[in-house]
């Protein structure tokens, strides 16, 4: 199998798994305080930091894989909220996603590279990303950051996915 093919696959897992979060916490009750995914834009939701749903974003890394949870999907515009976080120090290779992004930080901090301009966010911190923008991260260990997206959230890798190699990778330094 090439590597095209392979990567295709990578993308289509992840998307597929996307899928699946947004699916299965849509049909999820409110037991808890933990809210469906998907509702109604006329009605309030709420959702304890405790009762969010966690799943494994690359399970090949095991412990170390950054996990995300589906806040809310519009069930028009299919605009969605989420969080991702990291438990350890990792690089985001190169992505780029079919609709408007932003970042805020809750908590540790990500640095944000594109079009070979770097920022470094800490909690607090917000940046925008246009549709189709390809841009990296970098993470430190036990990072929370809040993303939106005015669409369907979705990843489309310029390259690989994480891998193995990019634990514990901090961003190289900048050329001057």
């Amino acid at each position: 199998m090439n590597r095209n093919a392979v990567r295709k696959i990578q993308v289509s897992g992840l998307l597929t798994l996307a899928l699946f979060l947004v699916a299965t916490l849509s049909a999820t009750q409110n037991d808890g305080g933990a809210a469906p995914a998907t509702n109604d834009a006329s009605q309030a939701t709420s959702v304890p930091y405790e009762n969010l749903k966690w799943q494994s974003i690359v399970p090949a890394l095991g412990k170390d894989s950054p996990e995300i949870t589906i806040l809310r999907v519009d069930p028009k515009t299919q605009a969605t909220q989420l969080l991702i976080r990291t438990p350890t120090r990792m690089h985001v290779p190169a992505h780029w996603h079919s609709a408007n992004e932003t970042h805020t930080m809750i908590k540790g901090t990500f640095v944000f590279e594109h079009d070979g301009k770097r920022s470094e966010l800490g909690p607090g911190g917000f940046n925008y990303m246009p549709a189709k923008m390809s841009h990296q991260a970098w993470s430190s260990e036990g990072a929370v950051v809040l993303i939106t997206v005015d669409g369907a959230w979705d990843v489309n890798w310029a390259g690989d996915p994480p891998g193995k190699n990019d634990l514990g990778q901090a961003p190289p330094s900048a050329s001057k």
